[in-house]
């Protein structure tokens, strides 16, 4: 399963998804609580956001890979030969 966080609201992340073509759900976090856990949130001037970071999670909910430096031309690359060598080393 692939989601997003965002620290816009439901309103404007769905207008986002569409704009952008997003076929994966984004998560309104207005309070900004899970983007802090996480360690993505930045400052853009007087404004807080989610960075784009991508967590891979495992099925017991360990964090396995983290990429916190995402070029989005060539990310869904990156995370899918993540994905396909965690699945490697499992088998």
């Amino acid at each position: 399963m692939v989601l997003g966080v965002s620290v816009q609201d439901s309103t404007s992340n769905k207008k986002f998804c569409e704009k952008e073509k997003l076929n994966f759900k984004l998560l309104a976090d207005t309070d900004k609580k899970v983007s802090e856990e996480y360690g993505s949130l930045m400052n853009l001037g007087v404004a807080k956001l989610s960075a784009r970071h991508t967590f891979l999670i495992n099925p017991d909910g360990v964090i396995v890979k983290e990429f916190m430096d995402v070029n989005p031309s060539k990310h869904s690359e990156e995370v899918l030969a993540a994905l396909t060598e965690l699945q490697r080393a499992k088998n």
